[in-house]
């Protein structure tokens, strides 16, 4: 689908179980994307619902890795950051896009680090400081609610309002080079929706996917690459957007009824459905 474009995605490597690497690298190489991979790193499993996993943390790789990819004239076009691992590694991050993308390159930032009111083991309030700092680096940034209301010092809830989530995505703006994707938005149609913000025109909108009711590890990766990999074939935002929630959607309707299955979403049988997507929206 698309010809010649490379994207390097940093997050971190569950070596089992359906999140972060183990879906960007798949997903955005289904768009006919090269996709290259910086593990900030690597897990026996992810964190949720196992126990006593190991944990090889690779902040001390990053300088070294960036320097070769230096020597060898390696660079991006795209750069999307999703579960990093210290708040040192956020300085080296800030590094590497500013050395490896390319003149005219996307940033986009997914800011991985809480979800449901609470941060993932290991994350706090300096960390969603420094996330921050990452962010404003960012295109397009994508938080679910607990992310922005961390990154903005507000109080979490369980549901906002129109009104509420569009005041936040507004106080986001101060956040992003240009595009907040604002997520978790849950209005009286059972109905799940992203705000779109523009600030370079100050335009907001809102893109509705039905609401499947299961919660799942990995469904926020499934969306954000997705997403990712829809801007970067020529999708706008919003149809990027609706692209990602219709594929996510799907790839929690094909997990729904495997109770073996718990771990993750199964993202890679609804990648035949990716293309009709593409093609619709």
């Amino acid at each position: 689908m698309s010809e010649n474009i490379k994207i390097l995605t940093i997050q971190d490597l569950s070596c089992y179980g359906q999140c972060s690497i183990t879906v960007a690298l798949p997903v955005i190489s289904a768009f006919g994307i090269e996709t290259a991979v910086l593990p900030s790193a690597v897990l026996s499993t992810h964190t949720s619902g196992f126990t006593d996993y190991t944990v090889r943390d690779l902040t001390d790789d990053l300088p070294a890795i960036r320097r070769h990819w230096e020597s060898e004239g390696i660079d991006f076009d795209a750069i999307y950051t999703g579960f990093i691992a210290s708040a040192e590694q956020l300085d080296y991050i800030k590094d590497i896009i500013n050395s490896r993308l390319k003149q005219q390159g996307l940033v986009f930032v997914d800011p991985a680090m809480a979800d449901n009111g609470e941060f993932y083991n290991g994350f706090d309030q300096e960390f969603a400081d420094k996330m921050g700092e990452l962010c404003k680096l960012g295109d397009y940034i994508l938080p679910n609610t607990t992310e922005a209301c961390y990154i903005l010092h507000r109080p979490w809830k369980e549901k906002f309002t129109k009104d509420e989530m569009l005041e936040m995505a507004k106080e986001l703006a101060d956040f992003t080079k240009r595009y907040v994707i604002l997520k978790g938005y849950e209005n009286d149609n059972n109905e799940m929706g992203m705000i779109v913000l523009d600030k370079d025109d100050s335009s907001i909108r809102i893109v509705y996917n039905d609401r499947v009711d299961y919660m799942s590890h990995g469904t926020g990766d499934v969306f954000a690459s997705s997403f990712v990999g829809s801007v970067m074939i020529g999708k706008s935002p919003e149809a990027a957007a609706k692209i990602a929630g219709e594929f996510t959607k799907k790839a929690i309707e094909k997990t729904i009824g495997d109770e073996t299955h718990t771990y993750g979403v199964k993202f890679e049988q609804a990648i035949p459905e990716l293309y009709d997507l593409l093609n619709s929206i």
